[in-house]
């Protein structure tokens, strides 16, 4: 709860957000013609009843369930704790980008650095298989970009979205977690250690309210907050049916920006970014070129502000060297490059495990392996 929400109001925010037939296009609608939630729950049957159903306008009247005035003693009790926000619609510290979008969420609920959802920032959102160079990548954009001011945007998943909460948490803009479930909810559980830190350093938001479980159908829904939030998304890694590409196509049904970082053309997981390309979004090879777009400039640049570093190429072993170089930048299968290389598998076996140790290469899920770095 915010300082200009009082316990009784949000008492009445949850009820019309839990009565039954009320969803968010409703409720929005009921709120542009009777005002804030009091003067709904005081009108008339006949005036309710000439802007929803009779059905709807009946839920209205009747007293609140059980259910919802446990929901509304729980949440005010959470909303208490220190740390913890709900906003409102009509609350003056709910972020302005999201009135902006033609379905923002009635409800928020927060954990954390409050102002944070009213930064400038940048949603990056990605695969939750990432490749390594993907993880580097979101990492080492993000941390260029959070020190350039822009506060990162991302959803909690595994994969890329961890990847670019540790890289925002790492400069002054911090990150911003936007999640499907309850505020009150750790997913998945494996990040519980990563939403600790969030919550410290960053902000967690949900729309949904305390205790929803995870529910597949949430989370693309919740997407429209990621992009909502941010002045642009960035997309790393990204298969042709993924969550990234709903988040890319809401950023633009927004007029946000959309960039995306190209990969090989073998790869599963560069093919939607590569059709984001093709639909015109911009290829970046750098934070720079995101900021320039942007035209967010910070007073003092941040060192590493730019495409993220190479792993050495150069290994001392010549059997090592000569393997890279047959191995080129896309994916490879050892008995092909046992070909290219003319050593035998026995020996690009026992180089192909040097390299992958020393984060030089990785083996892909299909048993291929690709070089990292450049």
């Amino acid at each position: 709860m915010t300082d200009t929400t009082r316990p009784e109001e949000l008492a009445l925010w949850i009820r019309l957000e839990q009565t039954p037939g009320v969803g968010p296009e409703t409720a929005r609608k009921l709120l542009a013609a009777f005002g804030l939630p009091e003067q709904i729950f005081s009108s008339s049957f006949s005036a309710l009843d000439k802007v929803v159903s009779q059905r709807v306008a009946h839920a209205l009247l009747a007293p609140p369930s059980d259910a919802t005035l446990a929901l509304i003693d729980k949440t005010l009790d959470w909303s208490a704790q220190a740390g913890n926000h709900v906003l409102t619609l009509a609350d003056e510290a709910y972020p302005p980008a999201l009135l902006d979008i033609p379905d923002p969420p009635l409800m928020l609920y927060a954990k954390g650095r409050l102002a944070l959802l009213s930064a400038a920032a940048l949603a990056v959102v990605g695969s939750r298989n990432a490749t390594a160079q993907g993880i580097a990548n979101a990492s080492q954009f993000s941390q260029a970009l959070s020190q350039a001011g822009l506060t990162i945007i991302s959803g909690m998943a595994l994969g890329i979205d961890a990847a670019a909460h540790q890289g925002g948490m790492r400069g002054a803009g911090s990150t911003v977690a936007v999640i499907g479930t309850g505020a009150d909810i750790v997913y998945p559980a494996r990040n519980r250690s990563l939403a600790h830190q969030i919550a410290d350093t960053g902000c967690i938001v949900t729309e949904y309210p305390l205790g929803m479980p995870a529910i597949a159908a949430n989370f693309p829904r919740r997407n429209r907050i990621i992009s909502g939030l941010a002045r642009g998304v960035l997309v790393i890694e990204a298969a042709l049916q993924s969550g990234s590409l709903i988040t890319a196509r809401m950023a633009g049904e927004q007029g946000r920006d959309v960039f995306a970082i190209p990969g090989s053309i073998h790869s599963p997981l560069s093919k939607g970014c590569h059709l984001l390309i093709k639909q015109g979004a911009k290829l970046v090879e750098s934070a720079q070129d995101i900021l320039e777009e942007l035209h967010h400039f910070n007073p003092a640049p941040a060192a590493g502000d730019a495409a993220p570093p190479a792993v050495s190429a150069n290994p001392k072993n010549p059997l090592t060297s000569r393997l890279l170089v047959a191995m080129g930048f896309d994916p490879v299968h050892m008995d092909l490059l046992a070909q290219r290389s003319g050593f035998d598998i026995a020996t690009v076996s026992t180089q192909l495990l040097t390299l992958e140790l020393e984060g030089l290469v990785e083996r892909l899920p299909d048993g291929a392996y690709r070089r990292l770095g450049y």
